[in-house]
């Protein structure tokens, strides 16, 4: 059994990612002791979106190519509009996800990062949500959304939006400290 303190936790995301969805769920767990690191494509700061305009930067620690799902207890995706939808097209990332997916480890995703989770073909028969706008292709992929502040099955957690942020993270948390989850590989 893992505890928050000792977790390693990986943040992908690129341009566009929802400010607080990216920020939050990074800050409060490394305030709970575990090592969090953000991907990028190219391993260069990205840039955030809040409210109707481009926000902050936020810092890169390496390429999503260079990460392995191996040296990690958890993967969290954010939001926002831009962000997944420019890395749902992206086979490393793809491959990524996976890869935590098939080793029963945490995919965390909010807002309209499922899109991530449905391009991976992780969403069919699990239980999750997402923001109301993502329910549709949530359903179409096989999967059955529930409008909740938080779903998690079989360590995969889902969030709506950045009202959710704290039960988004403290179910990330939960999840880690259950440790490995026993599914099907993708």
């Amino acid at each position: 059994m893992s505890t928050i303190e000792n977790a390693r936790i990986l943040v992908v995301a690129t341009h566009g990612f929802e400010q607080s969805e990216l920020e939050f769920p990074r800050d409060q767990l490394r305030a709970k002791g575990a090592t969090v690191e953000v991907a990028t494509l190219d391993g260069q700061a990205i840039k955030g979106w809040e409210g109707k305009d481009w926000g902050r930067e936020a810092k890169a620690d390496l390429k999503v190519s260079d990460a392995k799902a191996e040296d990690y207890d958890a993967i969290v995706l954010p939001g926002g509009q831009i962000n997944p939808d420019l890395l749902r097209v992206e086979k490393d990332v793809l491959s990524l996800i996976k890869d935590f997916y098939d080793s029963g480890k945490v995919v965390a995703a909010i807002c309209h990062a499922p899109w991530l989770l449905i391009e991976a073909g992780l969403v069919k028969g699990r239980q999750l949500t997402s923001y109301p706008s993502v329910r549709t292709d949530v359903e179409n992929a096989g999967g059955h959304w529930q409008d909740k502040e938080v779903v998690a099955d079989m360590g995969i957690v889902t969030s709506r939006k950045p009202d959710d942020l704290k039960a988004f993270v403290s179910k990330i948390v939960e999840e880690i400290e259950e440790g490995k989850h026993d599914r099907q590989a993708a």
